[in-house]
């Protein structure tokens, strides 16, 4: 009996201490974050969806991480989210007070050795995914293209934002491996821009936006029928766009498809959410905690759906793992994406 009585008291002391500890380890972290300001950087210029979501996590997330601190958006574009990215694993301070809406090629770009990067994404931090959305290049109306098709048949030029961006690599991709007649037109400072360029028939589509992008920022295009999907970019088939085929399915043997798997395989974390290299570990969980309490709070949700902004989150150690396999794929594939990414064929 009265060892019973004694390993009862050990377990409640060691329940007590524990709770002490874990209460210890929230008060620290709520010290930390208590009256801080922090960063929310942005690689696009205002008013696309990266801007879009960025700030609406900016506006949620501070309330939900212990010591609720200030967040504020800051737009750095650059390079095509090279310079943010090259920011925030040199330059921003490594104790997770800055975030980062990480440009979803930079994964894939480390990996074939692009031109610019001196960050590696396995260092940053993913604290969590807002969306799995595929990326997808459209056609305007006036062109009368609707299929990809068409694209076979004739010629269509599409506006990038850059080179080093999937809004060239996907067009690209496809000439070179599904006989497309895309003619791709660089150097757009942004989305918008290209756009409008598309009104004003300089371009007669985009060589990728996100679809998500497309129904928060441009539902009346859709329900015009103004623009047309052509190609979607995942791994899976999304339910809005079951007809539309996949990169990869486009594809004519499978060490092309392969090719075309890596290149379409960044959507899956394409709106993530990252933090600075050693940032210490109980700040690192709190960050993540607090983007999954972010992307399933009732105030963030409501404001999401009216903005038009889909919401599939995925969960920072996910995100962190999809975006390591992309830098780590295997040598050949790489080489083979990289000769294509540069125009040098296949």
């Amino acid at each position: 009996m009265a060892l019973c009585k004694a390993r009862t008291r050990g377990v409640a002391l060691i329940s007590v201490l524990l709770a002490t500890t874990a209460g210890a380890r929230a008060d620290a972290i709520a010290d930390f974050y208590h009256g801080k300001t922090m960063q929310m950087i942005i690689a696009t210029s205002p008013g696309g969806d990266y801007d879009t979501r960025g700030r609406l996590l900016a506006r949620h997330m501070g309330r939900l991480l212990p010591g609720e601190p200030n967040i504020v958006a800051q737009n750095m574009p650059g390079g095509v989210g090279i310079a943010a990215a090259n920011h925030m694993a040199n330059a921003a301070p490594r104790d997770g007070t800055v975030l980062h809406m990480l440009m979803q090629n930079m994964p894939a770009h480390q990996a074939v050795g692009g031109q610019g990067v001196k960050f590696d994404t396995r260092k940053l931090i993913f604290l969590g995914t807002t969306t799995d959305t595929p990326n997808v290049i459209n056609s305007w109306y006036t062109t009368g293209i609707t299929t990809i098709e068409d694209v076979r048949k004739r010629e269509l030029v599409v506006g990038a934002a850059g080179t080093a961006t999937p809004a060239a690599y996907y067009p690209a991709a496809l000439n070179a491996m599904a006989g497309t007649k895309f003619k791709i037109v660089t150097g757009y400072p942004g989305g918008n821009d290209v756009n409008l360029a598309m009104e004003k028939g300089e371009v007669g589509g985009r060589g990728s936006n996100a679809w998500a992008s497309w129904k928060s920022s441009r539902p009346q295009w859709l329900a015009e029928n103004k623009i047309h999907i052509l190609v979607q970019i995942g791994l899976k088939r999304h339910p809005d766009l079951p007809n539309v085929p996949l990169l990869f399915e486009l594809a004519s043997n499978d060490a092309d498809r392969e090719v075309l798997r890596f290149i379409s395989a960044d959507t899956a974390i394409s709106r993530a959410a990252v933090t600075t290299p050693d940032t210490p570990p109980d700040r690192v969980a709190a960050l993540r905690k607090a983007f999954m309490d972010t992307v399933r709070d009732p105030q963030f949700l409501a404001e999401a759906e009216k903005m038009q902004v889909d919401i599939s989150p995925l969960s920072g150690e996910d995100s962190q793992a999809i975006a390591d396999r992309i830098v780590a794929a295997p040598p050949e594939v790489v080489a083979r994406a990289k000769l294509l990414l540069e125009g040098t064929g296949k």
